[in-house]
């Protein structure tokens, strides 16, 4: 019995819609190239014939100097990674926390809503430079423990407080935007309130918030370089001591590019997975 698909030919107008559609990438891809290229161009002449280029190349793109300095850059990096891990495992636990408390309806339960609002409200309101200075300082100043509290411990409880903030509305928004009837359904099977919660409406909620939970993961690996004014051994504070040094700012540059390639990979499955969300909605709303 023969397959009707291998039996298939396509007719002739098809065929030309194919070898349109061909030819359109192909001019789609000629036309960009051409234009990425005329664009560095533009660029190259323009900072080439400036007056003060051979002084900027000199003092931050300076290939000796960043050779130099990568390597102890790269030792500060391990100190953000180790940073980065914990906050956003404790953000994570926070701010879920903070979501659930926004959500809730039970009149008992309107303390917790009050404070996880003026929670949200306050610290969005406040800038991470600044809640560091509170935090790293601040602390210390109340004299709660008899030794010393390490930096880091205080740098990433910062990062905590200020992104929970955030990452608590993003997750607000996706428990409510589940429509009720999830919930109604749930109840009805027998399951109970926090039943609904943790096995229907969470994992919808988290499903649909993906994309901007993965963008405000990408903001915290840039800010968690922050955290170098604390007096914390990063890659920010390395490449500051390697300027101090040499009295050449090429080791900034070489935090910045060790950075961008720590997020690069995450920038781009965010815009992969947004990409992928879009076409399947565009794609059950064809039918």
């Amino acid at each position: 019995m023969s397959d009707p698909a291998s039996d298939y030919t396509p007719s002739s107008l098809e065929l030309d819609r194919r070898t349109f559609r061909k030819k359109q990438t192909t001019k789609s891809v000629i036309i960009s190239i051409i234009s990425t290229i005329a664009l560095a161009v533009v660029i190259y002449l323009t900072l080439s014939n400036s007056s003060g280029w051979n002084r900027v190349r000199e003092t931050f793109f300076n290939g000796e100097y960043f050779i130099s300095a990568l390597p102890e850059v790269l030792k500060g990096l391990l100190v953000n990674l180790r940073i980065l891990v914990f906050a956003l495992i404790g953000t994570a636990i926070l701010s879920l926390l903070l979501a659930i408390a926004r959500t809730t309806r039970t009149p008992v339960l309107f303390p917790l809503r009050f404070i996880a609002r003026a929670y949200t409200d306050i610290f969005r309101g406040i800038p991470m430079i600044v809640l560091l200075y509170l935090i790293g300082f601040g602390i210390p100043g109340l004299e709660i423990t008899e030794g010393r509290i390490d930096a880091a411990q205080l740098g990433t409880a910062a990062i905590i407080i200020g992104y929970s903030a955030y990452v608590s509305e993003v997750l607000r928004a996706g428990i409510e935007s589940i429509h009720p009837s999830q919930r109604a359904a749930a109840r009805s099977l027998g399951l109970t309130y926090n039943q609904t919660t943790a096995l229907i409406v969470l994992p919808q909620a988290i499903r649909k918030v993906i994309p901007a939970l993965m963008n405000d993961f990408v903001a915290m690996q840039k800010d968690v370089g922050l955290v170098s004014v604390l007096g914390i051994l990063d890659a920010v504070r390395e490449a500051q001591i390697e300027v101090a040094h040499s009295f050449n700012f090429t080791p900034y540059v070489a935090a910045a590019v060790v950075f961008v390639c720590l997020s690069f990979p995450f920038i781009r499955l965010t815009d992969w997975y947004s990409k992928k969300v879009q076409q399947r909605e565009f794609a059950q709303g064809a039918f």
